[in-house]
């Protein structure tokens, strides 16, 4: 019974925005409000620099890492693994402390993956940065992570409910990514 307690503290972690925590911290303008308005990594790295960015991507992938992955050490069950996963997920995307207005969840939904298995993790990792040091473009590299990180699951965990949540988890980094998907196909992303 006590297992099912991961999942609301995982919504509650991963809606700690990081990005504005950082921002704040840093003296820098509140990310929602400059840029490209959203509160993660990318935008940090426009309005604050690299150094700012990065801590945000760490801050970012810890919040779906850490639930996840104490979840597996204590023994918790693959589904309420995959439960608390989607819970840091969705607390990035939706934030009840941030009026519900999140970041995209790349990072967050990476750690998630590599609480869930680190071969998995690692592989849409390498997918990122691979496709990212070919096309320069944070956004294109994400897609492509998302859409094989499915694939990856299948192949790395074969838990049907890890594939399950890698695909919930795919089509939610898709639709959030609908105005790079346009700006992409017209030739205009940075």
């Amino acid at each position: 019974m006590v297992e099912w307690l991961f999942i609301p503290l995982a919504y509650l972690v991963g809606a700690i925005s990081s990005a504005v925590l950082v921002c704040r911290l840093w003296g820098l303008p509140d990310p929602r409000e400059q840029g490209s308005g959203n509160p993660g990594a990318t935008n940090v790295l426009r309005i604050g620099g690299k150094k700012a960015a990065a801590i945000t991507l760490l801050g970012d992938l810890l919040k779906g890492l850490i639930p996840v992955y104490a979840a597996r050490l204590l023994g918790v069950s693959v589904e309420i693994q995959v439960l608390t996963g989607l819970a840091a997920f969705f607390g990035h995307l939706y934030p009840v402390f941030f009026k519900f207005k999140g970041g995209k969840g790349v990072a967050t939904a990476v750690g998630v993956m590599l609480g869930l298995s680190w071969s998995y993790g690692f592989a849409v990792m390498a997918t990122w940065i691979l496709v990212y040091k070919v096309g320069k473009i944070s956004s294109l590299a994400a897609l492509i992570a998302a859409v094989l990180s499915p694939i990856y699951a299948w192949f790395l965990v074969s838990a049907m409910p890890v594939v399950a949540a890698a695909g919930v988890m795919s089509a939610v980094l898709l639709w959030r990514h609908k105005s790079n998907i346009r700006r992409l196909l017209a030739g205009e992303e940075t």
